[in-house]
């Protein structure tokens, strides 16, 4: 598992004192203004948060150290990482960086489905995109009635899927 999970990307300096404009890479933008520090580039540098505010569905970020446009516009283009361990997530809340990978088998018969790759964000509810190993996909919902474990040291999701989910034409 990864230590450090990319939360955003700087696309701009806004204003004079060195602010950066973040486009956040999570559900919900007011989670990266929750962070005291944030990792910068694939270096991971740590970089204090002074100050983090909302505008327009983008984050502008206040960054210790960095109190003029020159110094912000050094920043931009480069991702921001939030570290793994300063956040406690909810029974049954996972990564989508985490799911990505996991063997989808069958609850009951132990079958394998496929390869989860990837989690589309629909709204009412997560959808599982399930490869198998001919290349053919699956959409499965993240639903409680279909997904009945989630095993990230295993590697493994269970699944009950609902009828004719798996059917042929």
């Amino acid at each position: 598992m990864k230590q450090y999970l990319e939360i955003g990307k700087i696309v701009n300096v806004h204003g004079l004192r060195g602010d950066v404009k973040v486009v956040p890479w999570c559900d919900d933008p007011e989670f990266l203004c929750e962070f005291e520090t944030l990792y910068l580039g694939r270096e991971h540098k740590p970089v204090q948060v002074a100050d983090a505010r909302l505008q327009k569905g983008n984050v502008l970020l206040r960054l210790e150290g960095v109190s003029t446009v020159e110094e912000a516009e050094k920043l931009r283009g480069h991702i921001l990482y939030m570290d793994r361990d300063e956040v406690e997530l909810e029974e049954g809340v996972y990564f989508i960086q985490d799911l990505i990978g996991l063997e989808v088998l069958d609850a009951d018969t132990g079958a394998s489905y496929g390869r989860l790759t990837d989690v589309l964000q629909t709204g009412a509810n997560d959808v599982y995109e399930v490869r198998d190993e001919s290349g053919k996909t699956v959409l499965i919902p993240a639903i409680p009635d279909v997904v009945l474990e989630t095993d990230l040291d295993a590697g493994t999701m269970q699944i009950r899927p609902l009828e004719g989910l798996f059917d042929e034409d």
